[in-house]
């Protein structure tokens, strides 16, 4: 006993004569990194189930800098424990990711957190695909065959005549799905061919990943989410003779990384046309999709290039695994945007979509009213400033419980607008209370509802001569 406190007492009488005290000698010892990596824990004298519902309330944009502290952070923050967590007590964000063109060739990803208005670039799609995915053929007559057929002559206008245009760009024509927290990238034209080709980014890892491509390559295919699984329709495809419009239907599950079979639409309206010829040179294309109300609605139209023509749609039940018609008011209403295409959004279980009201710096927001099979005009005048050379001049997007437009401003920056109604208290959760009580086909009426809404800029940034692709919104 007296030798312990001898050796004691000769520890501190060095540790005074070396002029450090013994609180401090211990403060060292608890800063030293050699302490720090035997530690296993997050945060000093506490448990780390305790440190990880600390972390899981921090804001998303933190974590940038959170995963710096040490090896174990990062792992931490990199964990699916840690979002598993963030669902369970309520803590997830939706963030904003938008596809722009930069440039004449290249696509680049944005991530925007619209609680700090910060943007994040996106790592870089991989730029391969599959040589085997490549088929022979003249691609010039594919290109032609694509101006002949569907709306993405806007996106070829611009690159006819350039040399080896579609070889530098491997995404053009690509759908974008986001689902079970990843995003995804499905498809497209690589070498003047269509791709199976899917790729995913892990918001988490950061990283791009390859998963089970498609059976059929598509490019301009629709996607849509529905009991957490990612449905692809239509498109176009590579035939014998170009590319042909695609009837047929699949479905990815994230889960088990497979694809399996969905009955292809079967286009009822286009069968039954007054003549054989119009039968021969009408085409039926997918122009749409949207999941509403637990199904797929997928309108149509009926083309020749230039010509387009309405045809309603039809919609995708997955309890009974088939299609139906679309209610004739729903499809013959739904409102296009450029070539017959049709972009819509649902937002607290309400289906909107934008009519250009023929003029590109102009438009109203419908919503679609199931009670009496109409589209009717809920916003009458959208701020959207002239995009005639742009092939998306605006986007629709739905997170935090309301509309979303993304377009450009008076200055040409990318800007993310939000539409809220004008009250005492701020804004309403979304238009839902708009949509039911001063919904209207009258321009003259579009004022009244019009003095209700109120734009406000969510963010915005310039991107330089960058042009709107696509946008998705991931939850995590």
């Amino acid at each position: 006993m007296g030798a312990f406190f001898s050796v004691a007492s000769t520890k501190s009488d060095k540790r005074e004569r070396d002029g450090v005290s013994p609180n401090e000698a211990c403060k060292r010892q608890r800063m030293s990194p050699t302490v720090d990596e035997e530690s296993p824990r997050l945060i000093p004298n506490l448990p780390d189930e305790l440190s990880l519902q600390i972390i899981a309330r921090l804001p998303r944009i933190c974590y940038l800098n959170v995963r710096m502290v040490s090896k174990k952070w990062k792992s931490t923050i990199m964990s699916l424990e840690l979002y598993k967590l963030r669902k369970e007590l309520g803590t997830t964000e939706e963030w904003l990711y938008l596809l722009i063109k930069v440039g004449e060739n290249n696509l680049v990803w944005h991530a925007l957190d619209p609680r700090s208005k910060i943007w994040q670039r996106v790592p870089n799609m991989p730029n391969f695909a599959d040589e085997e995915e490549h088929r022979k053929g003249s691609s010039r007559l594919w290109m032609w065959n694509m101006v002949e057929g569907i709306r993405i002559a806007e996106v070829i206008r611009g690159f006819l005549g350039r040399k080896d245009a579609f070889d530098e760009m491997p995404y053009c024509g690509c759908a974008i799905g986001a689902v079970d927290g990843c995003l995804y990238v499905l498809g497209g034209f690589s070498k003047a061919s269509t791709m199976r080709c899917v790729w995913r980014f892990d918001p988490i890892q950061s990283t791009w990943s390859k998963v089970t491509p498609m059976s059929t390559g598509r490019a301009y295919s629709k996607t849509g989410i529905l009991n957490n699984k990612l449905y692809v329709v239509g498109g176009v495809s590579q035939g014998h003779a170009g590319l042909v419009p695609l009837q047929s239907a699949e479905v990815f599950d994230p889960s088990t990384d497979t694809w399996s079979h969905v009955p292809s639409m079967p286009f009822s309206r286009a069968q039954v046309l007054p003549s054989a010829f119009l039968a021969d040179m009408l085409k039926p294309i997918a122009t749409g999709l949207t999941s509403y109300m637990g199904r797929l609605c997928v309108p149509q139209s009926l083309y020749s290039w230039p010509f387009f023509v309405d045809v309603g749609g039809e919609i995708y039940d997955p309890d009974t695994n088939s299609w139906i018609e679309m209610p004739a008011g729903m499809g013959e209403g739904w409102p296009a945007r450029q070539a017959g295409t049709k972009l819509s959004v649902v937002v607290d279980d309400e289906l909107y979509a934008f009519d250009p009201s023929n003029a590109m710096d102009s438009g109203r927001i419908k919503v679609y009213d199931r009670g009496e099979d109409a589209w009717k005009v809920v916003i009458g005048k959208v701020p959207i400033y002239d995009s005639a050379d742009s092939e998306s001049p605006y986007l629709l997007a739905g997170f935090h419980g309301k509309l979303h437009v993304i377009t450009k401003d008076a200055n040409h920056d990318i800007a993310v607008l939000q539409a809220g109604l004008r009250n005492n208290l701020g804004y309403s959760p979304s238009l839902s209370t708009l949509s039911q009580s001063t919904l209207h086909e009258s321009p003259e009426l579009a004022s009244e509802s019009d003095a209700a809404v109120v734009w406000r800029v969510v963010a915005c940034r310039d991107f330089g001569q960058a042009e709107l692709v696509s946008c998705q919104v991931i939850d995590i």
